[in-house]
């Protein structure tokens, strides 16, 4: 996928998530975040936001702390959200193709832009989905390519860096597959943290596979996955200690 779909998707996912938190109102729960409520998520959201676009407007090259989120509530705390999301697609949107600056794992195609708009596109997603469960009703639907973009980056991504917590003692491999987009990973699991490989392998004992959308989703702990096969050892390895 291009910087601009990512871009785009952050975009339109944003004013969702808005929208969605200003229908449940900010009392409500989150059933998919137990220990928040409405405001929590847009405070959480707000904050990242702010906080991605602080780094790539500062061209920071080491990673600034996180800030505190606002003690902010009611209108003040939704129009914050607000304008903290505008501000970030704009300043990402405006950004030099060719800037540098940091990330937390590997950048695509060695460019931190396209990290960060990525990345900022796949947590505001999943937020978005964390709103409209606290209003609930239908949720928007994650798109195919998409999805399993943000499998990749996952597996890839956050669960290759040391602070991965799936550790197996004897080695294990275990493979990701989506049924509608055929793309699939394998991944190797280890006294260190996993390595993902694009791809099928002969040596996979187990699987966790479902539609693009659905398994994104699972695998971000917000829904059950989907179809789970094969020895129960690595899958509840993953399942157990895979979560963000």
């Amino acid at each position: 996928m291009e910087t601009a779909e990512f871009l785009k998707i952050l975009d339109h996912e944003g004013q969702l998530l808005a929208a969605a938190a200003e229908e449940a109102g900010l009392d409500a729960p989150v059933p998919t975040c137990p220990d928040w409520q409405v405001r929590d998520l847009l405070r959480h959201t707000g904050t990242v936001h702010r906080w991605a676009a602080g780094v790539v407007t500062g061209a920071a090259t080491s990673r600034p702390a996180f800030p505190d989120a606002p003690d902010i509530d009611g209108t003040e705390l939704t129009a914050w959200y607000r304008d903290g999301h505008r501000r970030l697609v704009d300043t990402l949107g405006g950004a030099p193709r060719d800037l540098t600056c940091w990330t937390f794992h590997p950048a695509p195609v060695a460019s931190p832009l396209a990290f960060w708009v990525r990345r900022q596109a796949h947590e505001t997603t999943v937020h978005r989905y964390d709103a409209e469960a606290a209003r609930g009703g239908q949720a928007s639907p994650v798109g195919t390519d998409f999805a399993a973009d943000g499998i990749d980056e996952l597996l890839r991504g956050f669960h290759a860096r040391a602070r991965s917590r799936v550790r197996s003692e004897s080695p294990r491999v275990l493979r990701v597959r989506t049924t509608d987009t055929g793309a699939a990973w394998t991944v190797r699991l280890s006294a260190g943290p996993p390595v993902t490989e694009p791809g099928t392998s002969d040596d996979a004992t187990a699987e966790l596979s479902g539609p693009a959308d659905q398994l994104y989703l699972a695998l971000w702990n917000r829904l059950p996955v989907p179809t789970v096969t094969g020895d129960p050892e690595p899958t509840n390895l993953w399942l157990a200690n895979s979560g963000i």
